[in-house]
């Protein structure tokens, strides 16, 4: 089954829980991905994780209305600016296992791992 995601975060002064590129990769198949970038970005250089939503931020309130509250969800943006954002908008609405990838797609692009594009 693996770790929960919920072991291996720590939250940040924000009060938002994230989590490392490793804990991402290692939750893969058991938790929901949500990419908050834009189309453009979802396509270009640092590509998507395979299996990942694409939700640009702008919509994601809305899109989250019909999201189970309790699903274990990670959220990625580029560098995590935009994702910890839409990190804390699910929390306010009730989330209760959303976890910030910390770095973002940066992050996962340094740690060499495989995208889509």
């Amino acid at each position: 089954m693996g770790t929960k995601l919920s072991d291996v975060s720590h939250t940040n002064e924000q009060g938002m829980r994230e989590i490392t590129v490793q804990d991402a990769l290692d939750a893969r198949g058991r938790v929901r991905f949500v990419d908050v970038r834009e189309p453009h970005e979802w396509t270009g250089e640092l590509g998507h994780i395979a299996g990942a939503e694409l939700v640009p931020l702008a919509t994601v309130e809305q899109a989250a209305e019909s999201w189970d509250r309790a699903a274990e969800l990670v959220v990625v943006c580029r560098s995590g600016g935009r994702s910890g954002r839409a990190t804390l908008q699910l929390m306010a609405k009730g989330f209760t296992q959303v976890y910030n990838m910390a770095g973002g797609m940066l992050a996962w692009s340094d740690a060499k791992q495989p995208v889509e594009r």
